[in-house]
């Protein structure tokens, strides 16, 4: 028979568990407003900030890191984007965008060249395949890429001293050449920018752990090239060093040597044992004439330079987002171009293992299809001509308003920029008065000016000079 159970027995015991229970949730609260408390302390003392965060309705820290990256500073904003964006606010409806680095028509607009349409179709109607490039490009593009920028006579490309590879665009022929040189060129460290220079070769070669140095070359107060200047700099350069020179349509000031100063300048590199990098990111555009525009890459050659080389499709096929370029090292003989080659094979595998196809088949089918090789030279010729068109008519509009400055280095310049001259406080009028957007440092892209608004940019050019 079961035992009986005191009820006054059971009753003490009920009560003994509910003030364990009541003593419990005390303490625990008292836990909680500690650790809240302690952890008040911790995040205004900042020490929190490197362990987490604390939930008091869970009394434990959080496994979500929010500081990862609260060392990361903002960076400051690119200057060319910059003036775009502004132009994008504006609501006047005479605003101008003298900032882009891309052609427009005569009417504003983007271009597409016609020779690049049929070179699509052309492509399409083959029904081709989406498999990998080779790391060093497409075959058929960087043998046009050389053979255009060396011409069909060089006897670099007859020996086979020379090595091309596909890279994207020219900014990424001046990364792998950047890379390439801080690995194997040991001699020097050094590379010589014309002051002033196109503002990416700064970050690229930096990048690449090269020490940049400037030498002069453009003259603010003729607006044209110091050649004096230029040349004594360059006597004074360590032997063994790198100088960058632009081939055609320097950028940002359009200001080019004249054949007998590209002369006198290789000759003088020669006697410093200078390496020269050529930047070609215009050729055919600048004069419209792919020959001339290549003189003095092919004269620095025939003079026994053993040059690198970068060159773009974006400006003059137009082909800007298919990131088309090519990097090419002239190399003593043939079989020091199959080391180079390899080196070069292995510099690019891990940055981006190989280039896109689309832009370099559209290039290299215009390059190696006569009839649309001969579409795209008349259509380059016209494209340079309209530029050069707008050069003029903006230097008589100017003189028409009855500005009584020196305009002549407005047509001397050449290529898509021009160094207008204007101080910082007349670009910041022109673009609060007139809406016309352009860097401060006065330069304009030309492709932005048309028939249709040459007359007002002279207003108020002439406006904020006089």
């Amino acid at each position: 028979m079961p035992t009986a159970v005191d009820p006054h027995r059971r009753r003490k015991k009920r009560a003994c568990v509910l003030s364990l229970r009541f003593i419990c949730s005390l303490f625990a609260f008292s836990v909680i407003l500690r650790l809240d408390s302690t952890m008040s302390l911790l995040k205004s003392s900042k020490v929190i900030s490197s362990i987490g965060t604390f939930s008091p309705s869970l009394g434990v820290l959080s496994t979500r890191n929010s500081s990862w990256w609260g060392g990361v500073q903002m960076g400051p904003p690119d200057p060319i984007l910059g003036v775009s964006e502004a132009f994008k606010r504006d609501t006047s409806p005479k605003k101008m965008n003298l900032g882009v680095g891309a052609y427009r028509d005569d009417h504003g607009k983007p271009f597409v060249l016609d020779c690049v349409r049929k070179a699509e179709a052309l492509i399409s109607s083959k029904q081709l395949d989406k498999e990998y490039l080779a790391i060093g490009g497409l075959g058929d593009f960087t043998k046009s890429c050389a053979l255009l920028a060396l011409g069909a006579d060089s006897e670099v490309l007859k020996s086979g001293r020379n090595i091309t590879v596909q890279t994207i665009s020219g900014t990424g022929s001046l990364c792998i050449g950047a890379n390439f040189l801080s690995r194997f060129h040991s001699a020097s460290r050094d590379v010589y920018l014309p002051k002033p220079s196109w503002g990416n070769h700064t970050p690229i070669f930096r990048g690449a752990g090269m020490q940049l140095k400037a030498y002069r070359y453009y003259d603010p107060s003729t607006c044209g090239f110091d050649f004096n200047g230029a040349l004594d700099d360059i006597s004074k350069m360590p032997e063994k060093s790198v100088i960058m020179l632009h081939a055609c349509a320097h950028n940002p000031t359009g200001v080019d040597p004249k054949p007998e100063q590209w002369k006198e300048i290789a000759d003088l590199v020669k006697k410093r044992d200078l390496l020269v990098f050529f930047d070609m990111a215009y050729q055919g555009f600048a004069s419209g004439d792919i020959d001339r525009d290549a003189w003095a890459v092919r004269h620095f050659i025939e003079q026994g330079h053993n040059i690198v080389l970068s060159q773009s499709f974006a400006k003059n096929m137009g082909l800007y987002g298919e990131r088309v370029g090519g990097f090419t090292v002239v190399c003593n003989d043939a079989e020091e171009a199959k080391r180079v080659e390899s080196q070069l094979k292995i510099l690019i595998r891990p940055m981006y293992s190989n280039p896109p196809m689309n832009g370099a088949r559209i290039a290299a089918t215009i390059l190696n299809t006569p009839d649309l090789y001969k579409i795209w030279l008349e259509e380059v010729h016209g494209m340079a001509n309209r530029i050069i068109k707008m050069r003029e008519q903006l230097a008589a509009n100017l003189k028409s308003e009855g500005s009584t400055h020196n305009w002549q280095h407005v047509i001397d310049q050449i290529g898509m920029f021009c160094f207008t001259g204007l101080k910082p406080e007349q670009v910041e009028r022109l673009t609060k008065e007139f809406s016309v957007y352009m860097t401060k440092d006065g330069r304009i892209s030309m492709a932005g000016v048309t028939s249709g608004n040459v007359g007002y940019l002279a207003h108020g050019i002439h406006a904020v000079t006089k």
